[in-house]
């Protein structure tokens, strides 16, 4: 098979949040896109533009998000990787590099998203948590806060860290400040303030004037992005 004139990849994406205007190119301020952007079009010689699978918001984390952009192909993947890191600043990370068919967009692509939301459940606050979880200073009712599972696929999670919770919610597709407007919603269900069913409800009529407060941003992570059956890499020289 003859090489298209331009290679498309696929990189796996890891970044904190804290201090970037979300992933998208915004105008006011540095955001992960651009710091991207400008040291893969440093170490390539030549314009890049992202795809991502995700746009999360400002202070919002990712663990796995998935990007693509294309190229001339004049660097290896591992240079991709290896200089990429070298030109961004330590809280982004390229994890991973693939070749992937011209086609691949990994927005479009993406059959599935899963996000996790950690809550730190203690009497005080812990210095290193600070930054990646929405701490509460009282217990909250977990159970109460699972009968609604299976209507958005939700779960919690207890980490190995006394008092770290882990929500895990996935789906195919969340609107803007879903992920956090259903959490903050299950914490006044936790906390006694909402009853369960106001969850069925608000998913039902997606009426955000009977959820709960959006939960702040830092305890949110763009945790993986699924795609189905895996893409087949394009072997190299073809």
């Amino acid at each position: 098979m003859k090489r298209s004139a331009r290679r498309r990849i696929k990189a796996t994406v890891s970044y904190d949040g804290t201090g970037y205007r979300g992933f998208q190119l915004q105008p006011n301020g540095p955001t992960i896109q651009s710091v991207m952007e400008e040291a893969l079009t440093d170490l390539l010689q030549e314009p890049v533009r992202l795809r991502p699978a995700g746009r999360t918001d400002a202070g919002v984390h990712a663990r796995g998000q998935v990007v693509d952009f294309s190229d001339s192909g004049r660097r290896s993947l591992d240079a991709v990787v290896r200089g990429g890191n070298a030109l961004l600043p330590p809280e982004i990370r390229i994890l991973s590099a693939v070749e992937v068919p011209p086609s691949f967009d990994a927005g479009r692509h993406a059959k599935s998203k899963e996000y996790r939301y950690f809550l730190y459940i203690a009497p005080v606050a812990s210095p290193f948590f600070a930054r990646y979880a929405w701490h509460l200073e009282k217990p909250v009712d977990l159970g109460a806060m699972t009968t609604v599972r299976e209507i958005f696929r939700a779960g919690i999670e207890a980490e190995t860290v006394p008092g770290l919770v882990s929500l895990v919610i996935a789906g195919s597709g969340f609107l803007r400040h879903m992920v956090r407007n259903v959490v903050g919603t299950l914490v006044d269900i936790g906390r006694g303030k909402t009853p369960p069913d106001r969850m069925r409800e608000l998913l039902r009529l997606r009426d955000r004037t009977l959820a709960g407060p959006n939960a702040p941003p830092h305890g949110l992570f763009l945790w993986e992005v699924a795609y189905g059956i895996p893409e087949v890499p394009v072997p190299p020289g073809e």
